[in-house]
């Protein structure tokens, strides 16, 4: 097997994507898979997700679903998988609900109050930890906790958080991702929301976070699934890509969700995936080696790239395949390269992109 630049290296110095001799499923044992925008968006399944992770578990990579997304129990998240087609159990689900609730748990007495403002996971993983959810800030809760409650969650709710907050009760949060992916369209997260408390309490509180990017979401997630070679599956470059970064393991971007391919080329070192594919398909192939070719310019299958006055150049190497995705890993080489040069700043990428049509 030949893994390039993965295998758990973090050094913030990676120019272009790692490449893998076998496919990812046979060189991870663990898949951590994000949810909304990787395996569904909307409640519907991402195109080619369903028959992706059924070749990959037949093949013997355990899969977990690992989410920042609070609002419903692992429960509801296995069978809503199931009905989806994807069999998933409540123990294969990880969410960031259970790791802010852990993260009270230890900082509280037990059989504490909490504050809860989101949905039903949020309660049932504070009971999970001893934690009593209550509704009001006149309960006397000892903390407040906020989670994504779905589009209809009552402004009333977020006046309760102010309210507790703007007394001095501690506050936490399941996560603070600004935007979740839906069949329509991309929309207000429970960072959203977060904002909306912090404006309210004049900016004097700052919540404590569990989820991805945060140790506490990995420490849950190690805790749960007994990974030893995981691999992280997302498509967010500032939650899933990141989180795998500060865990010091592997990463697999995928363009179904919320990053484009303009925002990957323009990715911080600790933004930067591992490995990059155009959905979970990319879980059963190996990864193309990009090549630095002593003149300047990235190649990887049959495309080339280089930076020319600021701007990314693209071109195919003459009797050679052309695959999209090669051209978006050697356009991640050259971009990055250039990025990480002393003096050096985001190529220019529109053209480059036209010509692949991303």
């Amino acid at each position: 097997m030949t893994v390039r630049n993965g295998q758990g290296r973090r050094d913030g110095g990676r120019k272009y994507p790692g490449a893998s001799a076998v496919a990812l499923s046979e060189a991870y044992d663990t898949a951590l898979l994000d949810l909304d925008g990787v395996v569904y968006a909307g409640g519907e399944a991402v195109p080619h997700a369903v028959e992706a992770l059924g070749v990959a578990r037949a093949g013997g990579m355990h899969l977990a679903y690992v989410t920042n997304n609070a609002l419903r129990t692992p429960d509801e998240v296995a069978e809503h998988l199931t009905e989806l087609g994807v069999p998933a159990e409540a123990g294969d689900v990880v969410t960031s609900a259970q790791a802010v609730a852990r993260l009270i748990a230890d900082e509280v007495p037990a059989g504490s109050r909490v504050l809860v403002v989101g949905g039903e996971g949020l309660r049932v993983a504070l009971r999970e930890r001893g934690l009593v959810p209550v509704e009001s800030a006149d309960d006397d809760p000892v903390a407040v906790v906020q989670g994504y409650g779905g589009p209809g969650m009552p402004w009333a709710r977020f006046a309760e958080a102010a309210y507790a907050v703007g007394r001095g009760v501690p506050w936490y949060a399941s996560n603070t991702d600004l935007t979740i992916p839906g069949a329509r369209g991309i929309g207000p997260g429970n960072g959203a929301a977060v904002e909306v408390v912090r404006i309210a309490t004049g900016g004097r509180a700052e919540p404590k976070v569990a989820g991805k990017p945060l140790p506490p979401m990995h420490r849950e997630t190690v805790l749960r699934t007994g990974a030893e070679r995981p691999l992280v599956v997302g498509d967010r470059l500032d939650t899933d890509i990141e989180g795998a970064f500060n865990g010091g393991v592997d990463s697999l971007l995928v363009l179904t969700g919320v990053t484009d391919v303009a925002q990957l080329l323009a990715a911080v070192p600790e933004h930067r995936p591992t490995y990059v594919a155009a959905d979970l398909r990319g879980l059963l192939t190996g990864q193309p080696e990009v090549v630095a070719d002593g003149d300047g310019g990235f190649v990887c299958g049959g495309w080339r790239a280089s930076v020319r006055g600021g701007e990314l150049v693209l071109v195919g190497v003459p009797g050679e395949g052309a695959d999209v995705m090669d051209g978006v890993r050697a356009l991640c080489g050259a971009a990055w390269s250039e990025a990480d040069r002393p003096g050096g700043g985001v190529p220019e990428a529109g053209k480059a992109l036209a010509l692949l049509g991303v």
